[in-house]
């Protein structure tokens, strides 16, 4: 855990295909679906380490027979306002591992894994500022990935998250102040260059080649 970051608390689901419950198709036919129940888990520290943990259940068991189904974890800033006034988090960081078959609902793609997982992301600060509906500026953990990457572990005993963080190779941006054509978010590298991007998100792979170009010449 880097310092500036936090653990968010890990969202566990467990579901059971023995306590059902009736749902309706957007027809309204009705079927049965698996029962499921959320837990929320503060990961702890290990010691004076910068490591911290959680063990968790595979069966929870009790009369349903609850089962492992899908973890949502990450991390984020400790203290936003360090950016500046009134910044607040934004997203990013975040991480979520299936254990079944069941999609967990958050939008995305997933990565199929054999046996154990182990993380090892890069991210960067990035700070950007908005303007319609309000005026708002929020801190963002940007990588590679979405805001969260999705992985299916059947078989995983053990998930390993190491998110290392560039601070000094922060990215802002600025949107459109109002809705026109032609009007686009303006990305502000740390290089001093700038651009507009397709994925309305930082360039990773910019990013990525700025801070090597920096850390070559230190």
């Amino acid at each position: 855990m880097p310092e500036e970051l936090i653990a968010e608390e890990m969202q566990v689901m467990y579901r059971s295909k023995l306590c059902t419950f009736t749902d309706h198709t957007a027809s309204g036919v009705p079927y049965q679906r698996d029962g499921y129940k959320r837990t929320d888990i503060k990961p702890m520290r290990r010691g004076q380490t910068d490591l911290y943990e959680t063990i968790l259940a595979l069966d929870g068991g009790g009369a349903c027979q609850w089962r492992l189904s899908n973890v949502t974890f990450g991390v984020i800033y400790k203290d936003p306002a360090s950016f500046g006034d009134g910044i607040y988090y934004g997203a990013g960081g975040g991480v979520v591992v299936m254990f079944d078959g069941n999609n967990p609902g958050r939008a995305g793609m997933y990565k199929k894994v054999e046996g154990d997982l182990v993380l090892r992301r890069d991210y960067y600060p990035w700070v950007n500022e908005r303007f319609i509906g309000g005026h708002k500026q929020s801190v963002n953990l940007t990588g590679e990935g979405p805001i969260y990457e999705k992985y299916q572990a059947l078989q995983a005993s053990r998930i390993y998250f190491e998110p290392i963080l560039h601070s000094r190779f922060m990215t802002r941006s600025i949107e459109p102040k109002e809705k026109r054509e032609g009007n686009q978010t303006i990305f502000y590298y740390p290089d001093g260059s700038s651009s507009t991007e397709i994925q309305d998100k930082p360039d990773f792979r910019k990013l990525q080649v700025i801070r090597l170009a920096a850390e070559a010449q230190e």
